[in-house]
């Protein structure tokens, strides 16, 4: 049985029904959507396409012909542990009825933080303030920014969905504001040297933006507009979007006695499993065992929830796999710039007390005569005296996230910065320089 029809959800049902073939694979999801990717929605926001459709990979009937039972609005109320059983509800008929389970997975996914500020909650209920998280919450967007008296659109929160929203919104053509309370974008997860690239960037575009600079209250002003009041001023909008952040929806199984995180994340170890027998977990709603630091780590990333919902399916069809680590890999596009990370950044590694150095290089992509030629900045973190790479960050224009992919490669190796520099990149003069900017990073480390 498994709770969550989205991206860990469905893939531990297809990968359960395909191991274990004689045993009946049944997922309970609240919505009437499963299969959803919501890392297409600003895309779909911005109209890099229309059919809204295509963010829902696969239909319940096409799972149930797979012969997976899935149940679109239907909500699981509560789980009895020592019966093994769950309750439901659904949604379409009122019905409330008794499930019995052999093995069970938690694959609720995370929820919107929805900061305490006055005014933000009615925002929400009136339809002038949007959160980034359902299939409808874009749908709803996107129909209300076609109205043209919608031309101020203020962004609360610099994270990668509201980076991603910046850019989405003036491909509409909005005028776009950005308040965030860290000093800088992607505050959490890159370092100053990247985030002042991707504040460049946004700068060029025309996006105002306020770093260190909070919210306290949004309420409508004589002309019938938003004014969004801070600690450091008031500005006009014609709509909110909210991209604070999310956190584990895992209301339901708080009291169960899983061993949680602080911030209400289900622990599991490297084959999904909980702290009580039976019950696994995937996606955003759970940890991943962290390849570096070996223990279990919150990263909400749709590469985590698929891959740990594969194997969750395989090891409660009765295999044994284990998850081979997360480093960390991430990306963002913001207007022209790509931006990527893999392994522990600057302050991870002062937080961990590793005796570490950086090096930080500003490059060109690809050679002088080929046209368009970008810079490229690559930032290494890595162990003083072995020099075995420990992090590394990358900002450029188009291609520069690839080479990010070579970084999660080295680190997860065990590759120092020497071995970097001699590394055996491809060249041709649309794509690198002979001596490939990761070369030039890995060499200037001292």
């Amino acid at each position: 049985m498994i709770i969550g029809g989205e991206a860990a959800g469905m893939s531990a049902a297809a990968k359960a029904r395909r191991v274990a073939k004689d045993a009946t694979v049944m997922v309970f999801e609240q919505s009437d959507v499963i299969s959803f990717g919501a890392c297409g929605l600003p895309y779909y926001v911005g109209d890099f396409f229309s059919d809204a459709s295509e963010m829902s990979e696969f239909s319940p009937e096409q799972f149930a012909a797979r012969g997976i039972d899935v149940r679109t609005r239907h909500q699981v109320t509560q789980i009895n542990i020592e019966e093994q059983t769950v309750h439901v509800h659904n949604l379409a008929t009122g019905e409330y009825f008794e499930q019995p389970y052999d093995r069970l997975l938690i694959a609720t996914g995370a929820e919107p933080v929805i900061p305490p500020v006055p005014g933000l909650k009615e925002g929400l209920k009136d339809g002038r303030v949007y959160c980034v998280k359902t299939m409808n919450d874009g749908i709803y967007l996107k129909e209300t920014i076609t109205n043209p008296e919608v031309r101020e659109v203020a962004i609360i929160g610099a994270g990668y969905i509201g980076l991603e929203m910046a850019e989405a919104l003036e491909r509409q053509g909005k005028n776009v504001r950005i308040i965030e309370s860290a000093s800088h974008p992607l505050a959490g997860t890159f370092d100053q040297e990247v985030a002042e690239w991707v504040m460049d960037a946004l700068n060029k575009a025309g996006v105002q933006c306020h770093w260190q600079e909070s919210v306290l209250s949004l309420k409508e002003d004589n002309d019938h507009r938003l004014l969004l009041t801070t600690d450091k001023g008031q500005y006009q909008a014609d709509l909110v979007v909210l991209c604070t952040g999310v956190r584990p929806n895992t209301r339901l199984v708080r009291d169960l006695g899983l061993d949680m995180l602080a911030n209400g994340a289900i622990v599991t170890d490297d084959q999904g499993r909980t702290s009580i027998p039976n019950i696994f977990s995937a996606g955003d709603c759970a940890t991943v065992i962290h390849g570096q630091l070996d223990k279990a780590v919150w990263i909400p990333l749709a590469t985590y929830a698929n891959k740990m919902g594969r194997l969750a399916g395989e090891v409660m069809g009765g295999l044994d796999k284990h998850f081979p680590g997360a480093y960390g890999a991430a990306c963002v596009k913001v207007l022209s710039l790509e931006a990527g990370r893999v392994g522990l950044s600057e302050r991870d590694a002062k937080e961990q007390g590793i005796d570490y150095q950086t090096v930080v290089i500003k490059d060109k992509d690809h050679t002088n005569y080929y046209p368009d030629q970008s810079d490229i900045l690559v930032k290494l973190v890595y162990e003083t005296v072995s020099k075995k790479l420990l992090g590394g960050q990358v900002a450029g224009g188009r291609g520069a996230v690839l080479r990010v992919d070579a970084l999660v490669a080295a680190i997860k190796g065990g590759l120092t910065t020497e071995d970097l520099g001699m590394m055996d990149f491809c060249y041709a003069p649309p794509f690198a320089r002979t001596w490939d900017a990761l070369n030039v990073a890995g060499n200037v480390a001292k």
